[in-house]
């Protein structure tokens, strides 16, 4: 996996995020759009809190909190690190114990805008510690089984990349009233 390139893609995801964000009216931001589901707020709650835990993870890893294990990612945490993205058409929740650690909330556009800079600092200070990582010690995902430092920053890219898209379903539920 080149690091490099995983990191200029989520600075390159961010800056969506970044960038949707003053498209967005301030009116609409907090809405639950007409199709039901998340808010703008919502989306952007959850991504940016998703992407700081994800780094935890990381900083686990890299640090040598857990201690080395064999397991490793499972069939799912495999399927989508290989491919680097989400099953198509299939809709991965949550479960229930993370959802209540970390609700989604309705945000302010000025809260979103601060958690994107730290999840850009989070990054700069991740990716010297990734480099020179040995990859055996290993952090569980709720989902995706145990991953390694790198495939914690694959699947923040991954997870980030994700949830742009959910933008677009949101933004289209708006344009269908």
């Amino acid at each position: 996996m080149n690091l490099l390139k995983e990191k200029k893609r989520i600075e390159v995801a961010l800056d969506s995020y970044r960038q949707k964000l003053d498209t967005i009216p301030d009116d609409a931001f907090d809405v639950t759009p007409p199709a039901g589901g998340w808010s703008y707020a919502e989306v952007y709650s959850h991504i940016m809190q998703a992407t700081l835990l994800a780094h935890i993870a990381l900083d686990r890893c890299t640090n040598g909190n857990p201690k080395p294990v064999k397991d490793k990612a499972n069939w799912l945490g495999k399927l989508v690190l290989f491919f680097g993205r989400f099953p198509p058409g299939m809709r991965i929740k949550a479960p229930q114990k993370v959802s209540d650690k970390m609700p989604a909330q309705k945000i302010t556009k000025e809260d979103a805008r601060n958690l994107i800079i730290k999840c850009r600092k989070r990054l700069e200070d991740a990716l010297p510690q990734v480099k020179n990582d040995t990859v055996k010690n290993r952090s569980k995902h709720p989902r995706l089984g145990m991953l390694n430092s790198p495939q914690w920053l694959r699947f923040i890219r991954i997870h980030l990349q994700h949830h742009l898209l959910q933008l677009q379903r949101i933004d289209s539920s708006f344009s269908k009233q």
